[in-house]
C-alpha cells in the first residue's frame, strides 16, 4: 500500500509520540508557570489537566498529520491521490491515539512508569540493534554490504582475503553504522550510568518523632533527562517549521536562514545542509568537524547553554526548586540536622540550582560526546534511553523493597 510512504520520514510511532510529548511539556509549562491553576491535591483538577493534555495533543496529531501531507513530504497531493493521502493523515492520527492509550493504560497501574518514557526508550533502543544487526544490504558503490555493523564485521572478515583492510573497512566505514559507532554507544552508555550515582545527601529528621532519621538525596542529573527532552522537542519542532517552509519557498531568504534541506542519497531523508537547522544539528563526523569547526563550535555551546537553561527553568515550573522542596519538607514536618526551619529553603540553594544548571550542562556535553563519537542512535537518543531505562531500574527496585516490605522480608 501507498500509506506505508508515511515510513520514509519515520515510524508512524515515532510521529506519533512527538505531538504527545509536546502537548505534555506545554501543559506543563501552563500549569507550572501559574497560567492555568491547578491544584494537584484535588483529584477533579488532576483529571481536568489530564483529559487537557490528551485533547492537546490529539489537536496537535492532527495538525502536524495535515501540514505533512499538505507540504509534500511525502510526495505530492495529486500523485498519491486524495483516498491515500486520507489514509495517510489517519495512519498518523490513530499513531498518535494509540500512544495515548497506551501510556494510559500504564498510568491505571497495568504497568511501571510513564507509557511515554517508554515508547522513546524502545524506538531508540530499537534504532541501535537494527543499526548493529540489521541483515539488509545497500549498495554504496563497492557492491553489496550489510547496512548491520556486526554483520559486516563478519561478512567482511569471510569474504575479504585481506584481512586487515577487512577490518579496517569494518571500523571506520562512512555512511553506514560501523564498529567503531557501536563501541562509542557502548561507552556512551557506560558514562551516562556511572554519572547516575553522583549524588549529594542532605540529612533530615522528623520534628515529632524522635530518633526518626531520612534524607534527601540531590543528583547530579536533578531533572533526570528533562533538559534534553526540552531541547530535542525545541529542535524537533524547528525542523518540521524548517521543512514545511523550504518545500513551499526555497527561494525566500528568510526560510533559508532557517534552515535548507536536501535528500540523502543513502537514506532518502531530507537532511539540513544550511541556515539554523543545519546548525543546531549534529556535525555528521569527525571529517565534517574539521571541514567546518564553526558548525561543530556553534553546536556545542548551543547544546550546553540549551540544557543548562531548560533544566533551571524546569525546576521553576515543576515543583522541584529549593523553594517546593522546602515547603514539602515543612509540610511533612522534616528539619535539617544543625540548622533552623527559617535556613532550609537558603541550605537547599546552595545544591539544587548548582545540581540544575551543571547536571543539565553535563547532560549536553554527554550528548555532544556521544554525537562527536558517532554513537549510534544520536546522542539526544542515548541519553534519552539511558536515563529512562535508568529511571525504570529505580522504580523496579523501589516496587521490590515495599513488596518484600509488605511481607516483613
Amino acid at each position: 500500500m501507498r500509506v506505508i510512504l508515511a515510513s520514509n520520514r519515520g515510524t508512524v510511532m515515532e510521529l506519533g509520540i512527538t505531538p504527545i510529548v509536546t502537548s505534555g511539556l506545554v501543559m506543563q509549562l501552563l500549569a507550572g508557570s501559574k497560567i492555568i491553576e491547578v491544584d494537584n491535591n484535588v483529584r477533579e483538577d488532576r483529571a481536568l489537566l489530564n483529559g487537557a493534555q490528551k485533547l492537546l495533543g490529539i489537536l496537535i496529531a492532527v495538525g502536524e498529520a495535515v501540514a505533512y501531507v499538505l507540504s509534500g513530504m511525502y510526495g505530492s497531493v495529486g500523485q498519491l491521490g486524495v483516498g491515500n493521502a486520507i489514509l495517510i493523515i489517519v495512519q498518523l492520527c490513530f499513531a498518535g491515539i494509540i500512544v495515548i492509550c497506551l501510556d494510559e493504560l500504564l498510568q491505571k497501574g497495568y504497568g511501571l512508569g510513564s507509557g511515554i518514557s517508554l515508547f522513546i526508550a524502545t524506538n531508540i533502543c530499537e534504532s541501535i540493534i537494527w543499526k548493529a544487526f540489521s541483515p539488509t544490504t545497500i549498495n554504496s558503490g563497492r557492491g553489496a554490504e550489510f547496512e548491520g555493523a556486526v554483520i559486516a564485521l563478519f561478512h567482511l572478515l569471510i569474504t575479504r582475503t585481506d584481512k586487515v583492510r577487512a577490518l579496517r573497512e569494518a571500523f571506520y566505514r562512512q555512511n553506514l553504522p560501523n564498529v567503531t559507532n557501536l563501541l562509542a554507544t557502548v561507552l556512551i552508555f557506560l558514562i551516562v550510568i556511572y554519572f547516575q550515582g553522583f549524588r549529594v545527601v542532605l540529612p533530615v529528621r522528623s520534628k515529632n518523632a524522635r530518633g526518626q532519621q531520612g534524607s534527601y538525596p540531590i543528583k547530579l542529573f536533578y531533572t533526570s533527562n528533562m533538559p534534553i527532552i526540552l531541547q530535542s522537542a525545541l529542535v524537533s519542532n524547528l525542523y518540521f517549521i524548517s521543512q514545511l517552509l523550504h518545500r513551499k519557498y526555497s527561494g525566500n531568504f528568510l526560510v533559508n536562514l532557517l534552515g535548507k534541506w536536501k535528500e540523502s542519497e543513502y537514506s532518502g531523508q531530507s537532511v539540513p545542509v544550511g541556515g539554523l537547522a543545519y546548525y543546531v544539528t549534529a556535525p555528521s563526523s569527525l571529517a565534517d568537524m574539521a571541514a567546518n569547526p564553526f558548525h561543530a563550535l556553534f553546536y556545542l555551546v548551543f547544546m550546553l547553554t540549551a540544557c543548562a537553561l531548560f533544566s533551571k527553568t524546569w525546576i521553576e515550573v515543576s515543583g522541584s526548586s529549593a523553594k517546593d522542596v522546602a515547603k514539602q519538607l515543612k509540610e511533612q514536618q522534616m528539619v535539617m540536622p544543625g540548622h533552623r526551619d527559617s535556613n532550609l529553603q537558603k541550605e537547599l540553594n546552595r545544591y539544587i540550582p548548582t545540581a540544575a544548571a551543571f547536571g543539565g550542562m553535563c547532560i549536553g556535553a554527554l550528548t555532544v560526546l556521544a554525537d562527536f563519537m558517532g554513537a549510534i542512535g544520536s546522542g539526544t537518543g542515548i541519553l534519552l534511553a539511558v536515563t529512562i531505562i535508568y529511571q525504570y531500574f529505580e522504580t523496579f527496585e523501589k516496587e521490590k523493597a515495599s513488596e518484600l516490605g509488605l511481607f516483613g522480608f
